[in-house]
């Protein structure tokens, strides 16, 4: 089972492409050295920092005309991927 769940994309994560970082949304379990095998093998980089951050699930409450709606968003862990400088990781290429 792979590690990546999907990549990041968002303004401020592609802001920061162009510094060479890159975001990613992987499972809950996954520690740095797995991400970083995983990365330099999948996309072929070389990644030299990883920060990672974990977000906890939020309740959240709906009122409609059934009532009242409870639910749970789900938690995630997002890492930050700094490669080496002239690597790049091209999230469109597949699409």
């Amino acid at each position: 089972m792979s590690v990546f769940k999907k990549p990041l994309i968002t303004e401020k994560i592609s802001a920061l492409s162009k510094y060479g970082v890159y975001g990613l949304i992987v499972d809950n379990s996954s520690n740095k050295a797995e991400i970083r095998k995983e990365v330099e093998r999948f996309y072929g980089v070389t990644v030299e920092k990883i920060n990672t951050m974990r977000y906890a699930g939020k309740k959240r409450v709906r009122h409609t005309k059934l009532g009242v709606m409870r639910g749970k968003r789900p938690s995630y862990k997002k890492v930050l991927v700094t490669l080496k400088q002239g690597d790049v990781i091209d999230f469109y290429s597949s699409i």
